[in-house]
């Protein structure tokens, strides 16, 4: 919404506090609205979420689920999903995909401005900067480990068939219209 308003709701003849009363009304209203529809989406939520992180943020916690998992690709490899990513001021629903295959290992995660193509080490080392990315893998690629600490699952992957060796490593290409 533009604050581009009529001359008489400024307060010429109406008085200059009724005038601000008037432009301002529009912005609170929006403002309430905003935050009853992030509350009906957080009580929303889909039936098949599963919450992988929650982290403080400003104003309250970030939550990261997933939810809708659908296998794809000829060898069963590929997989596609939702993730939810709620925060105390948006919640963001995004469709991504992961590649299980022991033999490329990556998921790929879209934002409006880039696609991230992320190559994974599953059973590699955690840090801050890939701990999403494995909590993601792993709840898509092994459904019953899903919330667990990828850091805890070496073991599992070795078992799997992965060396947990590999190097990761990110591509980032432009992102085209949806």
């Amino acid at each position: 919404m533009g604050l581009r308003f009529p001359m008489a709701l400024l307060g010429l003849g109406l008085g200059l506090g009724l005038g601000l009363a008037l432009l301002l009304a529009p912005l609170a209203s929006e403002a309430i609205s905003r935050k009853k529809v992030l509350e009906q989406m957080k009580q929303s939520r889909p039936k098949d979420l599963k919450v992988l992180m929650e982290v403080p943020d400003a104003g309250g916690p970030r939550m990261i689920g997933i939810y809708g998992i659908k296998p794809g690709g000829a060898d069963g490899a590929l997989r596609s999903y939702s993730l939810w990513e709620e925060s105390p001021s948006d919640l963001n629903v995004y469709v991504e995909s992961v590649n299980c295959g022991v033999n490329n290992p990556l998921r790929v995660k879209r934002t409006l401005s880039a696609v991230f193509v992320r190559r994974l080490n599953p059973g590699g080392p955690i840090l801050e900067g890939n701990r999403e990315d494995h909590l993601v893998w792993w709840a898509a690629c092994v459904p019953e480990v899903a919330g667990t600490d990828p850091a805890t699952l070496r073991d599992k992957a070795l078992k799997l068939g992965f060396s947990t060796l590999r190097t990761e490593r990110q591509e980032q290409l432009p992102a085209l219209a949806p």
